[in-house]
């Protein structure tokens, strides 16, 4: 990075595993007791002596020693060879961070809702003598940031972001990565108005790349207090290809104006010499880390009309990116905002033109200022703010541990809309724990299981656990503890509203069991007698309704247990359903002699019926000549007999008359998702919200058979043809048959044959024969493709070629657009797209073990719909290349923004002129 600021905006996250050990964290923690000026301002120089401030000499800004919000890392003053009298106070001093893996500053006293600018700055200038430049993360919250690398001892590095508040708090943390030492020179965090930067919302922050103001008549940067937002507006010129203009004349802002920029920037501007046209480019920064993804850059253009014009001309003119033109009307003086943001992912250098429209007709154009920036979605949540301290000597930063990118084995929370996540129960039995319990557990009000069994604590049973509000489960049996159990939870312990486990007393102190009082031998008798009677009446009961000769009522056999593919041998063992037993000749009357197909599979054919008192049916047949036997008839039928979720069919009842065998289950109006995907007849065209919701249920019902039932089951033939959908579109999953239980307790996974449908097969379990639930995860990828595609698991258009493949081709060159599906007409909120193909293709990583679960999956399909949402919510207007719209007029000024996808790049020093 060069320059005197540098903003660099490489995208992504480099994740720690956080353990959470009593009396030992890496983690480092935070005060809460920072304070904003009169002016809504924090204002913090980081390394500042405690107790100490001062007033900026030229912002008249006041700055305080950033103590108040951080106990951990060292003050040092920077190196004496690079003071010079107009350096800035602010960078005479940092704090570094030589221990810890993240260590955080805390900003309180916020607005939950509310916007913010948060700006830091990095001036390293050999602080520690050592003359060795360190790289390093920084990240809002639990969020990625962006990277600082510092490749100058002398540059002062700026790092800002526009973001929401989620709560009344905001944490900017530093991320040791291994390549240095991090520090920090100086913190500022400015509030904004909720309409100013639209982009900026609960679900995507924008970075900082460059802020620049064109044609200044010196080389002063600007800000506070001529810009109110204490924005940094660095000068730009480029001569002798442009010519500065200016005005001493005060440039208003319009009405609902989305930017705010300051009358000291609009009052100079930049035009062509000798030409008609304006350009200017940035390139990407080689040192930027390619691995973490940069959704693209938002960039804002400001022009305002600051010289006196011949009668009837008008400054209009074209612009063009990357010599394509930028749709959208034509900017025309004497004030405009627009703000453009182009395709996401494209590996080119942007190059701005701004043309004369026509050469007699219209003087030049010219440009005032541009800011450029990054999006930066939120997907992460800390913890609630209560949740903040739970180890011994050293407190963890709860909230990050319950972030769905921190959390780890044996840590529960609970996610809300409405509300950071909350810890609700930490197993840490095993664990190898020593030393006390800490008394650091009250902080957790909503902790409903602690686990600390099997360690080595010592010392006596902290009675403020009782106080725990939630806590239902406590269990401390195998350590060393004292054994007096505190009033306080042996109370609880007696009134039920605790399980406590301990260890039984060695020495028959007072936690040592109570004396067996004696029983009657009448309490013992009567209870024995009056069961004896309730069993022998239900024998009585069931002899009698069980005609002489018959055979017992059917039963389904365990799963693995062998069949034979002989029906006639099989009548010993029908089925025991609770389900209604349909006669064939039942079913050939309520689907008028099996007229009305559905459909057909490997079972058979699925028709559509009618009972008699009017519910519509599907009744799916076993063919004789099926590739799917006995044994997959008997198993789905198990199966349907024990899942019970709103997103998985429901069996009404099943047949087994001589050699007919047929299962009967609700009837999905709307047929199968590949159907409506692949656009057949009749078939209801589906939009983005819909197509997420449907995969959003479709992952709940197999995320019911992964995590609720028991034991677990394997689906194993996952595909847009087993997702049926009724009448509202609700999804459900279907097709049991192929399923397979296994012991998750015991096994990770289960060898069989490979068995599922071509195209939906997990690699791994065809070349391994080991079947596990990420076998089912991989499967819902491929549907999770078809449903941002529209395209088969094998597309078949010149060659065959997989939808895998096909997609990571064309996300490779940045394109969204080309893979999203063309029957949608763009109308789709892009990040929620782009998610949802992300994380597609994260479900369908060649090695199960880079694969999420489907409850990850569920947490962020409900993110895609999130998105979708709060893009509905602000009223956006989208056409057909899924570009957003915004327009506003009045009779005094023209003021409207066009967002557009610019391309993607890594960190570049910012714009060149040409």
């Amino acid at each position: 990075m060069n320059g005197r600021f540098t903003e660099t905006t490489t995208m992504g996250v480099k994740w720690f595993c956080l353990v959470l050990l009593l009396g030992l964290s890496t983690l480092t923690s935070i005060r809460v007791t920072g304070q904003t000026d009169n002016l809504g301002f924090i204002s913090i120089d980081c390394g500042l002596p405690e107790n100490s401030s001062y007033v900026d000499s030229i912002t008249t800004i006041p700055y305080t020693s950033d103590k108040q919000f951080i106990d951990t890392g060292e003050n040092h003053n920077i190196s004496a060879e690079y003071i010079t009298p107009t350096l800035s106070k602010r960078y005479l001093n940092v704090r570094s961070f030589p221990t810890g893996a993240r260590n955080c500053y805390a900003l309180n006293s916020l607005l939950a809702g509310a916007k913010y600018l948060v700006r830091a700055t990095f001036k390293y200038a050999n602080y520690d003598g050592l003359n060795k430049l360190p790289i390093f993360d920084l990240h809002i919250g639990v969020n990625f940031w962006q990277t600082i690398n510092v490749s100058d001892a002398d540059t002062a590095y700026l790092a800002e972001v526009i973001t929401v508040a989620p709560a009344n708090y905001l944490q900017v943390c530093l991320i040791n990565t291994g390549l240095g030492t991090p520090f920090i020179s100086g913190l500022d965090m400015r509030p904004l108005k909720p309409t100013l930067y639209p982009a900026a919302n609960a679900t995507q922050s924008i970075v900082l790349y460059t802020r620049l103001n064109a044609g200044p008549t010196d080389n002063t940067v600007i800000r506070y207090p001529n810009d109110s937002h204490d924005r940094v507006w660095l000068p730009w010129s480029n001569e002798p290809y442009w010519a500065e203009i200016s005005t001493a004349s005060l440039v208003q802002n319009v009405n609902n104006d989305h930017f705010e920029a300051p009358s000291a920037v609009m009052q100079t501007a930049v035009v062509p010499v000798n030409g008609s046209k304006i350009d200017f480019s940035w390139t990407p920064d080689s040192s930027g880390d390619n691995k973490k993804p940069n959704p693209g850059y938002l960039a804002v253009m400001h022009f305002s009309e600051i010289q006196t014009l011949p009668p009837g001309a008008v400054r209009e003119f074209d612009i063009t990116i990357n010599d394509k033109p930028w749709y959208g009307p034509s900017p025309r003086v004497p004030l405009l905002r627009r703000r453009l943001q182009h395709q996401p992912r494209i590996r080119q250098s942007p190059v701005q033109r701004l043309h004369r429209r026509h050469r007699q007709l219209h003087p030049p154009p010219l440009l005032n200022a541009l800011e450029i920036f990054t999006a930066l979605p939120v997907p992460l949540l800390g913890t609630d703010a209560g949740d903040g301290t739970v180890s011994g000597e050293e407190k963890l930063d709860g909230r990050s541990v319950c972030s769905k990118a921190y959390a780890w084995d044996g840590l529960n929370c609970s996610y809300t809309l409405s509300s950071p996540p909350t810890i609700t129960s930490i197993n840490l039995s095993s664990s190898g724990l020593t030393g006390v319990i800490t008394t650091s557990f009250a902080y957790l009000k909503s902790l409903q299981s602690l686990d600390l069994s099997y360690n080595n604590l010592t010392g006596s049973i902290p009675d403020v656990l009782s106080q725990l509000p939630s806590l239902t489960l406590l269990d401390l049996r195998g350590n060393q503890l004292n054994r007096s159990i505190p009033p306080g939870l042996s109370k609880r312990s007696q009134d039920g509203t605790l399980t406590l486990r301990v260890d039984q007393c060695a020495n028959g102190n007072s936690c040592a069991p109570s004396r067996p009082k004696k029983i009657s031998p009448i309490v013992v008798v009567v209870p024995i007698v009056v069961v004896v009677l309730i069993v022998a009446v239900i024998l009585i009961i069931c002899l009698r309704k069980k005609k002489p000769g018959s055979e017992t009522n059917p039963s389904v056999r365990p799963q693995n247990e062998r069949y034979s593919s002989n029906i006639e041998n099989k009548q010993d063992s029908p089925l025991q359903l609770e389900n209604r037993q349909f006669t064939y000749k039942e079913l050939e009357l309520i689907t008028s002699n099996f007229s009305r197909v559905l459909g057909k599979g490997g079972f058979g054919t699925v028709y559509k019926g009618i009972l008699e008192n009017g519910t519509p049916v599907a009744v799916k047949m076993r063919s004789h000549s099926a590739s799917q036997g006995v044994k997959e008839f008997l198993a789905e039928a198990q199966h349907l007999t024990r899942v019970h979720h709103k997103n998985l069919v429901s069996m009404i009842g099943y047949c087994r008359d001589g050699d007919q065998l047929a299962l009967v289950y609700e009837f999905m109006s709307e047929g199968t998702l590949e159907k409506h995907l692949k656009g057949k007849a009749n078939a209801r065209p589906l939009n983005w919200r819909q197509r997420v919701q449907i995969a959003y249920e479709s992952a709940q019902g197999l995320q019911y058979l992964h995590k609720s039932c028991n034991p677990p089951l394997i689906h194993r033939d996952v595909k847009t043809n087993n997702i049926l959908l009724n009448s509202n579109l609700e999804a459900k999953l279907a097709d049991f048959g192929l399923s397979k239980a296994f012991n998750s307790s015991v096994n990770t996974h289960v060898s069989t044959a490979v068995a599922g449908t071509p195209g939906y097969l997990d690699p791994e379990y065809y070349t391994t024969l080991q079947l596990s639930e990420k076998s089912d995860v991989y499967s819902f990828g491929i549907v999770l493709l078809e449903i941002v595609t529209g395209q088969p698991a094998i597309l078949t258009t010149t060659e065959s070629i997989h939808i895998v493949q096909w997609v990571r081709q064309r996300l490779a060159r940045g394109n969204i657009e080309s893979v999203a599906d063309p029957r949608m007409r763009g109308e789709y909120d892009i990040n929620s797209v782009w998610k949802a193909a992300d994380l597609a293709l994260k479900c369908t990583e060649q090695s199960s073990i880079q694969r999420p679960t489907m409850t990850d999956v569920v947490m962020q399909l409900n993110e895609c719909l999130e998105l979708e949402d709060a893009g509905e919510r602000n009223h956006t207007k989208r056409n057909s290349r899924g570009d957003y719209f915004y327009s506003e007029t009045s009779d005094s000024q023209i003021s409207t923004f066009e967002m557009e996808y610019m391309p993607q790049l890594p960190v570049g020093p910012g714009p060149v002129a040409r």
